[in-house]
């Protein structure tokens, strides 16, 4: 199997999840050994073993010390699943830090939308709501990195916009974190503060634009046991 469509960590966590939504990995089983999966999905080990992390942190699979990784039983989830960065960063700082930089991205941008910018957006937000609907949580975790990553692009203060680039990689983390113990009532109100931070910027209004993304992440803080 030759991978040539998306970035490569996304496409083998899409075809992992895939084997796991199917049966094929079935939940409790054991995969095989990084050696030995990196070869049979012709991928390299460094790029499987960041789809693994991701998987991990979505709740599918677990890895555990000199045992290997396993496929997870949904009943069998963690109330809250590890920190990846906790020796680096505390997680309640790092939502700190976003609500920062993503209300003053979100606030600026409003001033800066495009016809284009707007559809693309729209498109991501309707991506984040479909592909939680159909259970696909790695399309549902890329949706959600495309929309708040479109806004920070679109914001006029490139310095801004670099800051975030900056420490995008915790960012994505946390966008993470809180999927595997997501009360599917909080997901619809997420999905439907996408669609408010939308029409915020569809009107051009900077100071709803980055109350609504203020109020977004604080909300998905609390999703993942942070309050803010």
């Amino acid at each position: 199997m030759m991978w040539d469509k998306g970035p490569l960590t996304e496409a083998i966590a899409r075809r992992l999840q895939q084997m796991i939504r199917s049966g094929e990995l079935k939940p409790g089983q054991k995969l095989p050994s990084q050696r030995v999966l990196a070869e049979q999905l012709n991928v390299s080990r460094p790029s499987l073993r960041e789809a693994l992390l991701t998987l991990e942190t979505l709740g599918l699979v677990q890895t555990l010390p000199a045992r290997g990784t396993f496929v997870l039983d949904p009943a069998s989830r963690p109330a809250l699943p590890a920190w990846r960065y906790d020796d680096a960063h505390d997680l309640r700082d790092v939502f700190q830090t976003r609500i920062l930089i993503e209300a003053e991205l979100c606030r600026l941008a409003a001033t800066a939308m495009t016809p284009s910018v707007l559809a693309d957006l729209n498109a991501a937000a309707q991506a984040f709501e479909e592909a939680w609907t159909s259970g696909d949580l790695v399309a549902h975790v890329e949706a959600d990195l495309a929309f708040h990553l479109g806004i920070a692009t679109a914001c006029p203060n490139r310095m801004l916009t670099n800051l975030y680039r900056t420490v995008r990689q915790l960012v994505t983390e946390t966008q993470r974190h809180p999927i595997p113990n997501t009360n599917p009532d909080r997901m619809l109100q997420s999905i439907a503060e996408h669609w408010t931070i939308v029409e915020a910027l569809e009107r051009g209004d900077s100071q709803a634009a980055g109350a609504r993304m203020h109020d977004h992440v604080r909300n998905t803080a609390r999703g993942a046991g942070v309050q803010i």
